[in-house]
């Protein structure tokens, strides 16, 4: 497997990439779009940064690769979604600068406290104003939290060192999760009102880009201070400046800008403004963490396909795949299965997971699920990676459910989908630690092996109708391998779960529909 590391990587990452035997890596940094496009063809795996940047068109001339992998948290510089449409797993460092980020926060919400970036070149500039540098401590003040997730948690940790007092807004974290995190939790016009600094921890989104405007600052307190050591755009740098040069605002710590390199931002004169050039990861410890981390990711996945820390794909741990591997082949199943019952369009997907099974995460055995739904339709356009992309592209809704007990299994997998001609309901369970079995197609009951070439038949429940098509199978010089049935004796019908060693063509298969009493006969192949 060959991978290309196109951005400047601490040497510990580049070494576990050298010493893994099946790995053959390529360091070259510095490339143009038109170079990375030219070479990527050859690669399996990509490891960047912030500065490569992978577009759509590099994706598309990406005809081996599998795995992109960030070494940090970012992937502002990814098209992830032209990615998840190639099959291809996108991978970042979420854990491996978190620290460092947090303490860049503090450090820059001290040093603003402070005026220690002014006083610095006030004193380099042979000058001593000691009298125009006047701080504020940030004992008893009160910290506002935009985003309580990992860093924000280890900012807080720290502000409460100082003896401030924390107050938070999510609006994804439930109030009693943040108020067991020691948080106050609030509204965010609360926030807003109440705090003598605000730092913000979330990612740039729909939802957050601009939050942090003219009318939100206007709803601050006067005096306050606000840091962003999150991501540029989330703060508007105009509205900003006015805000800072009027007085409202006491001053700006900032890390990120709406574009990097800022250029001559005109919001960068004013003195109350401090600033870093996006540093906040930049620590020596922070890239070693994420340079080992995202070399171990791209390998582990490329020799073994154990995921770890995708966005676009649920993460699984070798050991976990290892359990769940036996429940995601049966999802597949039962999603090829389903399409393969139908001859309309899907439009509601409901799974639903009981027993034992429900104590692990689900998502890759959902997304499975949805691979198996697909893959008739799309053949090898469709992989475990782009499958929930697709479904939701073409607008099926998926509905997951869990059920902690099940009476007649450990663990049982129950999947109705609901097509523009009605609903098919198929379950299905595990026996033993490995083999997958199908136990109900609609109101027919079975024990059925999904595999292999297969006649799935509906009959009435008289003598003689397996005989009839057993009899037209052999005459044809069709094997059965397996059979199973199934009944549903009030209406007096049977389903027939019927292997075959090789596939039944046209001519048997109406040769099968014509034998007396049967009602219906399809091939499956699963």
């Amino acid at each position: 497997m060959k991978v290309l590391v196109s951005d400047s990587l601490s040497p510990q990452g580049v070494k576990i990439l050298q010493e893994t035997p099946g790995i053959e890596v390529d360091v070259n940094t510095g490339l143009t779009p038109e170079e990375l496009k030219g070479i990527i063809g050859q690669y399996h795996g990509l490891i960047i940064r912030s500065a490569t940047r992978v577009t759509a068109e590099i994706i598309e001339a990406a005809h081996h690769l599998k795995v992109i992998g960030r070494a940090g948290i970012g992937l502002d510089n990814v098209d992830v979604p032209a990615a998840s449409k190639r099959g291809i797993v996108v991978m970042n460092t979420p854990e491996g600068n978190i620290i460092t980020a947090a303490e860049h926060a503090m450090a820059m919400m001290m040093a603003m406290s402070r005026n220690i970036p002014q006083g610095t070149a006030s004193l380099k500039a042979g000058k001593w104003e000691k009298e125009n540098l006047e701080g504020r401590e940030l004992f008893n003040k009160t910290l506002g939290l935009i985003g309580a997730g990992h860093i924000g948690r280890i900012v807080a940790q720290r502000a409460r060192g100082m003896m401030m007092k924390v107050i938070a807004y999510d609006p994804y974290i439930k109030p009693e999760v943040l108020e067991k995190l020691d948080f106050e939790p609030v509204s965010f016009d609360e926030l807003l009102g109440r705090a003598d600094y605000i730092t913000i921890h979330t990612p740039k989104t729909q939802e957050t880009k601009n939050m942090i405007n003219k009318e939100t600052m206007a709803r601050m307190k006067k005096g306050a201070m606000l840091i962003n050591c999150a991501r540029g755009g989330i703060v508007n740098e105009e509205d900003l400046y006015d805000a800072l040069a009027s007085g409202h605002l006491g001053g700006a710590a900032l890390d990120v800008f709406d574009k990097e390199p800022p250029g001559g931002l005109r919001l960068l004169s004013l003195p109350n403004v401090i600033c870093t050039p996006h540093l906040g990861a930049s620590t020596r410890e922070a890239q070693e963490n994420v340079a080992v981390a995202v070399a171990n990711q791209v390998v582990v996945y490329l020799l073994h396909g154990s995921v770890k820390n995708a966005v676009n794909v649920p993460s699984i741990s070798a050991e976990l795949i290892s359990i769940l591997r036996p429940f995601a082949l049966l999802a597949e199943k039962m999603g090829s299965l389903q399409t393969q019952l139908t001859d309309s369009g899907v439009v509601e997907v409901q799974i639903n997971y009981a027993g034992k099974v429900t104590g692990y995460d689900v998502t890759p055995l959902t997304s499975s699920m949805l691979k198996g739904l697909l893959a008739p339709i799309l053949k090898d356009d469709v992989n475990f990676v782009n499958a929930p992309f697709i479904a939701k592209e073409r607008g099926i809704k998926v509905i997951e459910s869990k059920t902690s007990t099940s009476e007649d299994f450990a663990s049982l997998i129950v999947l109705r989908v609901k097509s523009l001609e009605g609903e098919n309901i198929v379950s299905g369970t595990i026996f033993g630690k490995t083999l997958p079995r199908i136990l109900r197609i609609n109101n027919f009951y079975l024990e059925a092996i999904p595999e292999g070439n297969i006649l799935l038949i509906t009959n009435r429940d008289v003598p003689g109708v397996i005989g009839g098509i057993t009899s037209k199978l052999g005459k044809n010089g069709v094997n059965i391998s397996r059979m199973q049935v199934g009944q549903e004796k009030e209406k007096k019908q049977n389903v027939i779960f019927l292997t075959t060693d090789t596939p039944v063509g046209d001519e048997v298969l109406d040769e099968v529909r014509r034998v007396e009493n049967v009602s219906s006969a399809r091939r499956i192949y699963l």
